[in-house]
């Protein structure tokens, strides 16, 4: 398993998502869409949390 393609694919998907969400939050008014806050940062900041976790994307 190659860790940066994956990276290099998480990284946009976790960037619309979050935008996405956050963009949901402002057109309905619920406030939980703004959690998309989270991957979006976490997109930017090319950190995953799940990788973390899961311990599957650990550069060995």
């Amino acid at each position: 398993m190659d860790v940066n393609k994956i990276r290099k694919v998480c990284r946009p998907i976790r960037i619309v998502v979050g935008l996405a969400l956050i963009g949901a939050g402002v057109y309905t008014g619920i406030n939980w869409f703004y959690l998309g806050i989270i991957p979006l940062i976490a997109g930017l900041a090319n950190f995953c949390p799940l990788c973390i976790i899961t311990k599957k994307c650990d550069v060995q």
